[in-house]
């Protein structure tokens, strides 16, 4: 459950079919895949406007048409994107965001959003105004829940006093561990659910990114500084101990990296973002994955003497992640993050 919208224990996330580690993948291919997470039981799908920009909106709209009424879609808006696709950073004005959504409809083949989030906090623009032109979604009945994506406590207490919010995206992982300095607690105090992206560390939890690898221009990862191959090799250890309590379950690291997800509360919902059959196939399979206490604690007490190298994104990207800090006068203080993470 995230808050009162019933989803997926798995979600899936459409960002790679629109190219993020790569060129994108073939649109009938990316459409076959989503229907057969839907076959295997997803009924949550992760979107966004920015993915392409357009085209993850346009492959999810096309893939979910038939069984619209049967799944639960999730997009967001935020981002300043010219209608040639170039990104010019964030902007939530309160018109922008229902023009916007307006146009994420039509691209998504609904009348309706499920879980519409704002996808970074813009500081210009006070959130009690982006929560209230949500609001106004919602009355009109285009939208049916609102979410905040990496967003810091102060500021998802801060909407949720305007408009309740749904869910809380934000980046976590076995190797990433910001939210449980405050985000998890608030969400569950306000009864709101979380759901993790990159619950994977962008593929780097699966085992499969070896230290050699090398990212073409067209891969995120080619720049961010926990993705060198020094840094690569560094946090080995961290995939050594995933497979060590898989090779207890014949699982591989990346479903003992979801499966430890799963296990931590029943409103977390991981959302991987596979590109091929045999990724989404192995992501569900970690639903069959039941780690026991020992399993949790060997973990936890595996990772607590591990030191991760490398900032999780480049700098100009950390600079976009709220801390619920510089945000207007009515923040009083932050949620205790460091902005590099």
């Amino acid at each position: 459950m995230l808050g009162s919208l019933e989803v997926s224990a798995l979600g899936m996330g459409c960002q790679n079919f629109a190219g993020m580690y790569g060129p994108p993948t073939n649109r009938q291919e990316a459409v076959r895949i989503i229907r057969a997470a839907y076959d295997r039981g997803v009924t949550f799908f992760d979107v966004a406007e920015v993915y392409g920009p357009f085209l993850g909106e346009e492959i999810t709209g096309e893939a979910l048409a038939p069984m619209r009424d049967r799944v639960v879609i999730a997009t967001k808006f935020g981002f300043d994107i010219t209608p040639e696709g170039k990104v010019q950073g964030v902007t939530s004005r309160p018109d922008r965001i229902k023009r916007v959504t307006e146009q994420s409809l039509r691209r998504l083949k609904t009348d309706y959003i499920d879980l519409l989030y704002q996808h970074r906090v813009d500081p210009t623009v006070p959130i009690e105004d982006v929560a209230g032109a949500v609001q106004e979604l919602i009355r009109e009945g285009k939208v049916r829940h609102f979410g905040l994506s990496a967003a810091g406590s102060a500021t998802i207490r801060r909407a949720h006093k305007v408009q309740p919010v749904t869910a809380v995206q934000n980046e976590y992982s076995v190797w990433t561990r910001d939210p449980e300095l405050e985000v998890l607690a608030t969400c569950e105090e306000l009864g709101i659910g979380f759901v993790p992206w990159s619950p994977l560390g962008m593929g780097y939890l699966t085992g499969t990114v070896t230290p050699l690898m090398v990212h073409g221009p067209a891969d995120l990862r080619a720049n961010l500084p926990r993705f060198t191959p020094e840094a690569r090799r560094a946090n080995w250890p961290v995939v050594a101990l995933l497979q060590r309590v898989g090779a207890r379950h014949q699982a591989t690291p990346g479903q003992i990296a979801l499966a430890w997800l799963l296990a931590r509360k029943p409103w977390i919902v991981p959302i991987p973002g596979p590109t091929t059959q045999d990724q989404m196939d192995q992501n569900m399979d970690a639903l069959q994955v039941q780690l026991t206490a020992a399993d949790i604690k060997e973990i936890e007490d595996g990772f607590a003497q591990i030191k991760v190298q490398g900032a999780r994104l480049s700098e100009p990207m950390l600079a976009m992640i709220d801390t619920g800090a510089k945000l207007g006068t009515s923040s009083k203080g932050g949620n205790g993050m460091s902005p590099l993470r």
